[in-house]
């Protein structure tokens, strides 16, 4: 299997020669070469200890914002108003939460000090964003990612309360309605995402996607979104 080595050039590897998914070793996490990555449809995923790994995996994880399917109990939960969304208030400790929450089945965490300061940076720049659940004004959860054009990368979310994560997915899918974004990516495949309504698609469709999404105005800094102002369809 063909693994490109990244110099300190700013270049990528076109991300179709990528097999398994894995594309490239090496390079950096500043930021023009994640938004360059990101834009190409690649990401950085590797642990601690581990040199930096590109990913462009075949076929793709995609949400598309009108296939989102809210089950019963979390229609009933936003309904009941049991948790407050919000945006971009508290992306560090988002990103903080989601690599220290445990999770089933898995050990560490693949969102390394390196990883944590880089998308700060990119939350600085007005490129990466956070969704949060709170509940009694303590925060149960939340998610955050990477906005391109008509494009959300997601890149992880955390629950320390049962449905705060989806309560959170469910709100940036009504922003990407209400904003006409094309497609939250999802990255890799997971049954959690797949009940929610992502699919997989290949990653040629998802690049033909993402070539035509990028070119949209990408909305820089602070998002926002009205207390219980979200629904699930």
């Amino acid at each position: 299997m063909p693994v490109f080595r990244l110099t300190d050039e700013l270049i990528f590897p076109p991300p179709r020669l990528a097999e398994d998914g894995l594309l490239a070793v090496g390079g950096d996490l500043s930021l023009d070469r994640l938004l360059l990555a990101y834009r190409m449809g690649i990401f950085p995923w590797y642990s601690e200890g581990e040199p930096i790994l590109w990913w462009s995996p075949d076929p793709r994880l995609v949400l598309l914002p009108h296939e989102f399917h809210a089950p019963r109990r979390l229609e009933r939960v936003i309904r009941q108003g049991v948790f407050q969304a919000t945006m971009d208030e508290a992306f560090e400790p988002v990103i903080r939460a989601c690599a220290e929450v445990p999770r089933p089945g898995q050990e560490g965490t693949w969102i390394t000090s390196e990883m944590i300061d880089a998308y700060v940076g990119l939350r600085r720049a007005g490129y990466a964003h956070s969704v949060e659940t709170w509940r009694d004004g303590v925060l149960a959860g939340g998610l955050y990612g990477v906005s391109l054009g008509g494009a959300f990368f997601g890149e992880s979310m955390f629950a320390r309360v049962a449905d705060a994560s989806k309560a959170a997915l469910a709100a940036l899918v009504e922003r990407a309605r209400t904003w006409g974004f094309d497609l939250i990516d999802c990255q890799v495949h997971t049954p959690h995402l797949a009940r929610l309504g992502a699919r997989l698609i290949p990653r040629e469709e998802f690049l033909r996607m993402l070539k035509r999404s990028v070119r949209k105005q990408t909305r820089r800094g602070n998002w926002n979104i009205a207390a219980a102002a979200y629904r699930t369809r």
